[in-house]
């Protein structure tokens, strides 16, 4: 319960809530030298109790309902992208350029996912478009491993030398990780926010965040992993996304449930955009620190022009220090941060058993938005909430206490997976983890294809 404790207190709740979750503990889920296990459920049980709390606020309920986890359920979901199958194909995991490469002095990882990565990551290397696997490991292992951190950046593109625990505590950006908390709550002003209506206490499933409209600005994983949770919870998540800047399709089906997604752009439909941030209750953004303050979607002038928002914030590095401004995926922050020494062999880096960064982030993050809901429902107040994953990394590597996976044996995710139609196709899928009394089980409809609603609320 020390995670849950301590994730808890970060979210400003009331100390005597944790003792509303109880946990099935299972063997063998996530296994890892760090303690993966116990940091996935102390962020999914946050979560759950943020919501049963925001429940029994609305419905008017004199207790808040019992949080029930499962370390089954909590680690089939945080793998939720490797269980996915749409029409019985598995999806795609990662690039071929997106990997460990040997270079000169040590190891570098790159994040070529997305086709403009990709080319950003061979302009730098001065490589064709066309070129081959093997052109990028003999151009890459002729270099030093912090040149092409440094070349690959240069041009857009993304690269992380592995660097050791050691390695890491001294660098800069590390010191102003270290100094944040592990969620950022704050309150620009005493404006009044919108009052939601009650709940009815008997209605099943309760969702706590019914008439919530949200709108998603984020992609990957770590925020839309929010956003998904959300949804389940009862909001309308409408997710914005440049028209020219297509998602993944599977990483889309995985993190899709739940919403519905539209495409807008942003510098030209601006009026669109202000007819939905004006009937917003929540913004969630997760675009690299800066990118959206030039278009005048700081949360401070969010927050002026819509005043009552919640403004959560989720990067890679923090909107600090000299990476402030860094693009980052949790691949790359295992590698700056030391979890791939932790987790590989003196033969090469290694990796935790799941993004374990981006889904725990994620719960975090729609747990903060879910507490400052809460919080407005006493005092009102324009409320952001900011996480990242480099810190959400320092909690694992150095805050969180260890501790064996013990209890029922964890026989694999077969019982928390589950089939639906979709638009997409047939969909297997991972189950919501997040569970409270009288809480939704799963979520109400499936995802949408990308781009495919328009630009407003139901």
């Amino acid at each position: 319960m020390t995670g849950i404790k301590y994730a808890w207190s970060a979210l400003g709740g009331d100390p005597s809530l944790p003792a509303r979750v109880t946990t099935v503990t299972r063997a063998g889920t996530l296994p890892a030298h760090l303690p993966v296990h116990r940091l996935a459920r102390a962020c999914v049980g946050v979560c759950a109790l943020a919501a049963a709390e925001l429940g029994a606020r609305r419905a008017g309920a004199a207790e808040v309902p019992g949080v029930r986890m499962d370390d089954g359920a909590v680690a089939t979901a945080f793998t939720s992208e490797r269980h996915l199958l749409v029409d019985g194909r598995a999806p795609v995991q990662f690039a071929p350029l997106s990997r460990f490469w040997r270079t000169a002095d040590g190891w570098v990882r790159t994040h070529a996912n997305y086709p403009h990565h990709r080319a950003r990551l061979l302009d730098a290397l001065g490589l064709a478009e066309g070129a081959s696997v093997e052109d990028v490991a003999a151009r890459i292992a002729e270099r030093p491993a912090r040149d092409v951190e440094n070349a690959v950046y240069a041009t857009g593109g993304l690269a992380v030398a592995l660097r050791s625990p050691e390695e890491w505590a001294g660098h800069e950006q590390a010191a102003e990780v270290a100094a944040r908390p592990l969620v950022e709550r704050g309150r620009p002003d005493a404006a009044h926010a919108r009052v939601l209506p009650p709940l009815d206490a008997g209605a099943a499933p309760l969702l706590p965040a019914t008439g919530l409209r949200v709108l998603d600005l984020t992609r990957v994983l770590a925020g839309p992993v929010a956003t998904r949770t959300l949804g389940l919870l009862g909001a309308d998540v409408l997710r914005l996304d440049a028209p020219w800047l297509p998602e993944l399709p599977d990483q889309h089906a995985d993190t899709g449930f739940g919403k519905r997604s539209a495409t807008l752009d942003l510098t030209t439909d601006r009026a669109a955009f202000e007819e939905l941030l004006a009937a917003a209750d929540v913004v969630v953004t997760g675009y690299r620190p800066g990118a959206l303050d030039r278009l005048g979607l700081s949360p401070e002038a969010l927050a002026e022009r819509r005043p009552g928002l919640v403004v959560a914030q989720v990067s890679a590095w923090g909107a600090y220090g000299p990476w402030g401004g860094r693009r980052g995926f949790d691949s790359l922050v295992q590698v700056a941060t030391g979890i791939a020494e932790i987790e590989g062999s003196a033969d090469r880096p290694g990796a935790l058993p799941a993004q374990a960064l981006d889904h725990g982030t994620g719960y975090l993050l729609a747990a903060g938005v879910l507490r400052a809901l809460t919080e407005q429902s006493y005092d009102g107040g324009s409320r952001f909430v900011r996480l990242a994953l480099a810190r959400t990394a320092r909690w694992l590597t150095e805050e969180l206490e260890p501790g064996s996976g013990t209890g029922e044996p964890y026989d694999g995710p077969d019982a928390w997976l589950a089939e639906t139609d979709s638009a997409l196709g047939r969909l297997r899928y991972a189950r919501p983890p997040v569970s409270f009394a009288g809480g939704p089980a799963d979520w109400a409809r499936p995802p949408v294809p990308w781009g495919s609603v328009p630009a407003r609320w139901v």
